[in-house]
């Protein structure tokens, strides 16, 4: 079962659109947003914490488990047709599970 990793850039609103749209696609087996276990680089204590330059959109990582190869291009089609829609970046990453 193919499961991609879909990190997504843009906002609340935008993350939601897209694992609606992915929990909609038929045979789906889970979408989940996974938490992002690389902290941060933008320190409390750095002179430019909290500045506007460094206020931007959020990433998210979305988990997606498809069924087979033929589903899972169709997840990379509806996802980057609606990351175009919405102005957001959209980067994959795909693992075979054996």
């Amino acid at each position: 079962m193919p499961n991609l990793r879909i990190r997504l850039t843009g906002s609340e609103d935008d993350a939601r659109a897209m694992m609606n749209l992915l929990q909609s696609i038929e045979g789906i087996e889970h979408v989940e947003e996974v938490a992002d276990l690389m902290p941060r680089m933008d320190d409390e204590d750095s002179s430019s914490a909290g500045l506007s330059d460094l206020s931007g959109p959020d990433a998210h990582e979305i988990e997606i488990g498809a069924p087979n190869a033929s589903t899972a291009r169709k997840v990379r089609e509806a996802v980057e047709a609606l990351a175009f829609d919405l102005d957001a970046i959209v980067e994959f990453e795909e693992e075979e599970e054996t």
